[in-house]
């Protein structure tokens, strides 16, 4: 009788995690800065905040299966402080993330360029980029600025972190949960100074803008990076992730799952490895098929020998 052999289900590669994230956070930089970008004032049927809000329930409802959704270094570094993935993993990720929204800001810079009435393309990237001080539509100073960013990447982390994590009983909320929190902070940062959470969206928009842009660009890559590595401390801390040797294994080698098996026959063990059940009881299986007795020891040969070398011979 063949034993059935278990089918191992491989998950999503790298190159489509990594093609994943470009392509959610190429959605993300254009419906955040398109919709602002293009907005007439007489006609403003969708807030830029809930349309960026929309753009990352979108994205992560169509790839968070694929990549985790992240569409941000700061969620990105939440995740690896937490021990849910790998640093390779992670860096790996940053890169696609910044390529995703270079290309979704320079979309929207060929179409500003095409429209007549706009004289001034970088100017008009400038109402959109993200600055404080006298870049700030209220003048928010560097300090205010800073906080709110610390404080709020800390938050859309930690709803992240807490709505996908592996305990949740219901992971489909996360999409939606972390939309309509990114969507609340960004109605929040708008009004002080366009306020993204997120450096690939900050670094996108600042080099299409005017030159202040790259020169305040290090408060927006700082300031929520520590707040993301504030949240992911605290959700390692409560011990909801995986260890970091863990994580690694689990994105580099995806996890085997067994289809048209008995379960009775075949089991997983904690570090994934297939085992038959059929092994554990072999003794018992032996009996009854003669190959064992159960009244005669399993060292009864060694008995007679030590018996032998003592002198006790027949």
């Amino acid at each position: 009788m063949t034993t059935p052999v278990p089918s191992i289900v491989r998950g999503p590669g790298l190159a489509a995690r990594l093609s994943a994230e470009a392509l959610g956070t190429l959605f993300l930089v254009i419906a955040a800065l398109g919709v602002p970008l293009f907005t007439i004032p007489q006609s403003n049927p969708l807030p830029a905040a809930l349309a960026a809000g929309l753009a990352v329930t979108a994205a992560m409802l169509a790839f968070a299966h694929v990549s985790g959704g992240h569409f941000n270094p700061a969620i990105t570094l939440g995740n690896l402080i937490a021990g849910r993935i790998s640093p390779l993993q992670g860096a790996a990720y940053l890169g696609a993330q910044l390529i995703g929204a270079m290309f979704g800001a320079l979309t929207l810079f060929g179409v500003v360029r095409t429209i007549p009435a706009i004289s001034d393309s970088r100017a008009a990237f400038d109402t959109v980029t993200a600055g404080f001080g006298e870049h700030s539509s209220i003048q928010a100073p560097m300090a205010g600025v800073l906080l709110l960013e610390v404080v709020g990447a800390a938050l859309l982390v930690a709803i992240f972190l807490g709505t996908s994590s592996p305990r949740t009983g219901n992971r489909m909320a996360a999409p939606f949960a972390v939309g309509l929190t990114l969507a609340v902070l960004l109605q929040i940062g708008q009004s002080i100074g366009n306020a993204p959470f997120n450096p690939a969206r900050a670094t996108a928009s600042a080099l299409f803008s005017s030159s202040w842009a790259l020169e305040q660009l290090w408060l927006f890559w700082i300031a929520p990076l520590v707040g993301a590595a504030v949240a992911g401390l605290v959700f390692r801390g409560i011990g909801d992730a995986a260890s970091p040797a863990a994580a690694k294994v689990a994105s580099d080698r995806p996890e085997p799952a067994i289809q048209d098996a008995d379960q009775d026959d075949f089991g997983v063990t904690e570090d994934g490895s297939v085992t038959k059940a059929s092994d554990a009881g072999t003794s018992d299986a032996g009996a009854l098929h003669g190959d064992a007795s159960p009244s005669k020891p399993a060292d009864s040969g060694t008995d007679e020998a030590r018996d032998f070398f003592d002198g006790k011979r027949n």
